[in-house]
């Protein structure tokens, strides 16, 4: 396997630049991400957590469980890079180097929480998107995940309005402003609770819920929580 590069993800930060009035409102998004995180999952000071997915981007905007929860010494990150800026910026927390659409490198049930923020509309595929699920839900014993919401206003990643909400229109958009990289699949699939539930293990009894900045049925986030203790 050829390394990837020193950085991978940059370009997930185009628009949230630093200081912006974007990075302004995803740290807002996230902060509300990690609170709800904190609420719904209960973590004590012994549990281990993973976060799968870090960024190896390392401003304000990122890695807001390793920025904001008072036990790091108790999460290992595992991100697509080597980690040189991450582990600089978070010492206390463990890297783990993972590949993309490649078993977690982590023994069943390794870790009480196993989480992951913006990263499971990146993966590819439906199939690959189940493959990530069943993966966190195989090393942790409960999973929170969260993804970027279709519905709200603008759309995340490209601050494209409204028209992001059908396929069609989002890849037309996408054309007429030049950003055609986030209309494949390959980098990016825009989540619904239909497609958040769809990438789940059939059979799985999850709790899906709105995140982030809450606007009804417009919010920003939406999240995923499993809890396998009680048989799944």
């Amino acid at each position: 396997m050829n390394p990837p590069p020193a950085t991978v993800d940059g370009k997930y930060y185009q628009v949230a630049t630093p200081a912006s009035l974007a990075e302004r409102i995803v740290i807002q998004a996230r902060d509300r991400i990690h609170d709800d995180f904190m609420r719904i999952c209960q973590p004590t000071s012994t549990d281990s957590i993973l976060d799968a997915g870090v960024s190896d981007v390392t401003g304000a905007a990122a890695n807001v469980l390793e920025r904001r929860y008072p036990y790091p010494d108790r999460i290992t990150g595992a991100g697509l890079g080597g980690g040189e800026d991450f582990r600089a910026a978070f010492p206390r927390v463990a890297y783990r180097q993972i590949a993309a659409n490649q078993p977690l490198p982590f023994a069943d049930g390794s870790f009480a929480i196993a989480t992951s923020n913006a990263v499971l509309e990146h993966v590819g595929s439906l199939e690959h998107q189940r493959r990530f699920v069943a993966e966190l839900m195989r090393v942790g014993q409960r999973v929170f995940l969260t993804v970027p919401h279709r519905f709200f206003p603008v759309e995340h990643h490209t601050a494209i309005p409204l028209l992001h909400w059908t396929d069609w229109s989002f890849a037309l958009a996408c054309r007429l402003f030049g950003k055609q990289e986030w209309s494949r699949p390959e980098n990016l699939i825009l989540m619904s609770r239909r497609r958040l539930q769809a990438a789940c293990p059939p059979g799985a009894q999850v709790r899906i819920g709105a995140t982030g900045i809450l606007l009804g049925p417009c919010s920003a986030n939406l999240y995923l929580y499993w809890d396998g203790r009680r048989g799944g």
